[in-house]
């Protein structure tokens, strides 16, 4: 197919397309494996916009975010940015998103997620913090079991700085009964190295925690392709 060919398939509305190729009725007739990723971004959106194929919304989405990585980095406001996306369209993405992400980490045990190792942590959230340009610090709260309540997002920084009170993280986990809590927080430059600050903080999260008792079991750094965990480099 050439360009003039292309831009001609991809400019039509959906119902233009013969029916046997349309990604709603590929799937059905093919199973999901056998879709692209722009043709799996169109079955998630559903439909384009007045005269244009929701293919094109779904390349164009490809397109401007580098990727299907790009796309699951993206904030929900950036992503509704993109014409022929808005706020509607960009939560499903991200409800996809993070749904994959849950699959991912899923445990049949009692139909709970198990977190234990740093490497279930990277799991869990990696994929959501890897590509951010921010800072972003998370909580993950477990029962005694280890077993995943949810990921609570404490708060977003700056580029290169996160700002996080004691009070908001003790009072997230004591509102879910957790148990023990993992905290995970990323750092834009790719680095994982903890810094003077990141060690301190946890110092001071950790002994908050003795105070209401809940065992803060780790804290992972995530960059680049890399993670850190605290507690195995002995750094509280």
């Amino acid at each position: 197919m050439n360009a003039q060919e292309r831009f001609s398939y991809e400019s039509m509305t959906i119902h233009d397309l013969p029916a046997a190729e349309r990604p709603r009725e590929r799937l059905q007739r093919l199973g999901v494996e056998a879709l692209s990723a722009q043709e799996i971004l169109a079955v998630i959106l559903g439909r384009g916009i007045s005269g244009e194929s929701v293919m094109l919304t779904a390349q164009r989405l490809l397109s401007q975010f580098g990727g299907l990585k790009g796309i699951a980095a993206a904030t929900l406001e950036e992503l509704s940015t993109v014409r022929g996306i808005g706020l509607a369209k960009a939560a499903q993405i991200k409800a996809a998103v993070e749904l994959a992400a849950r699959v991912n980490s899923y445990s049949e045990e009692n139909g709970k997620t198990i977190v234990k190792t740093p490497e279930d942590v990277v799991g869990l959230v990696g994929n959501r913090l890897q590509e951010k340009k921010k800072e972003y610090f998370l909580a993950i709260l477990l029962d005694t079991r280890n077993r995943l309540i949810r990921v609570a997002e404490i708060s977003i920084g700056s580029l290169d700085s996160s700002i996080v009170h004691p009070r908001e993280v003790f009072k997230e986990a004591i509102s879910a009964s957790a148990a023990a809590v993992i905290f995970v927080h990323n750092h834009p430059s790719g680095d994982t190295e903890a810094s003077e600050d990141d060690v301190k903080l946890t110092e001071r999260l950790a002994g908050v925690g003795e105070i209401v008792g809940i065992d803060v079991l780790d804290h992972i750094i995530i960059g680049g392709k890399g993670h850190t965990s605290m507690k195995r480099e002995g750094l509280f």
